[in-house]
């Protein structure tokens, strides 16, 4: 009572070969292989698309670099101070 040996594999090969044959495995094959591919291209996609996002966002400034003034007076700045709200 093991496992099966390679010739026990082979007969099974053989017997699905002659029973659907190799035209519509082939099909099964090109099917198979295609939504894979798909599957993938889905995964990394959205890597693709989020990093060019990303990249996008690098090149342009960021406004939390922006900092408010509203009521700072520097040394040099000589305008009258903003009316209270």
């Amino acid at each position: 009572m093991g496992g099966f040996s390679l010739w026990h594999w082979l007969v099974v090969l053989v017997i699905v070969v002659l029973v659907f044959g190799t035209k519509r495995l082939k099909n099964v094959g090109e099917d198979l292989g295609e939504a894979m591919r798909g599957f993938r291209k889905g995964l990394h996609g959205n890597d693709a698309q989020r990093k060019a996002e990303d990249a996008d966002q690098a090149s342009r400034p960021s406004e939390a670099a922006v900092t408010p003034t509203d009521g700072v007076r520097s040394a040099d700045d000589e305008s009258d101070p903003p009316a209270p709200r």
